[in-house]
């Protein structure tokens, strides 16, 4: 490693080291248990998690879990990238040392989609469709309703539009790979008779 890319990286890891000891003073100052803006998020996380445990199709709980996995590492992906750039950003946190939302990454986002997916799955319904319609739940009611509480912002030129996009995207994406590994078990099922 040369001198330049030293001091470089030392600059960073000093950037770094301030913005971490920051949010966690703004956390502690703002958003910590004594605020209602960490019930609600809190509500956003547990509540989801609940309902899982409470209605998820147990039969098919691997297919269904697997798939909303795809959801949450594909929309935490999307949220982290979009909130460090700040296309977006939560002023509220869970928990202080994350990017992007916790609450809405790892729970609310992935359960909603995942029992979308799987009253498609039961009723044979057009998935798509109900994913578009689901985007646009969150995209164009949801965000706004956050927006309008303060518990999120939308920055440099971002539109509701691209958050509707995303969803689409991320909804997609977790379908193709669900579909993907399970036309490889159906494979591997034909190929072992």
């Amino acid at each position: 490693m040369n001198k330049t890319q030293y001091n470089m990286l030392s600059k960073l890891k000093e950037i770094q080291g301030e913005q971490t000891d920051t949010w966690i003073d703004y956390w502690q100052q703002f958003s910590d248990l004594g605020s209602w803006q960490f019930w609600v998020m809190a509500a956003f996380f547990l509540l989801p998690l609940l309902s899982l445990f409470l209605f998820l199709d147990k039969k098919n709980a691997l297919l269904f879990g697997f798939y909303g996995y795809n959801v949450h590492v594909f929309f935490t992906y999307a949220d982290a990238i979009g909130a460090n750039m700040l296309k977006w950003f939560y002023p509220y946190k869970l928990y202080p040392l994350l990017a992007s939302s916790i609450s809405l990454d790892v729970s609310l986002v992935p359960v909603s989609y995942m029992f979308v997916y799987q009253w498609t799955y039961r009723h044979r319904k057009n998935y798509y469709l109900y994913l578009i319609l689901l985007s646009a739940v969150f995209a164009f009611v949801f965000k706004p309703l956050l927006l309008s509480v303060g518990l999120f912002s939308l920055n440099k030129g971002t539109s509701y539009i691209h958050l509707f996009v995303i969803y689409i995207a991320v909804g997609m994406i977790a379908k193709w790979i669900t579909n993907l590994f399970v036309y490889f078990e159906k494979g591997k099922s034909r190929n072992t008779q």
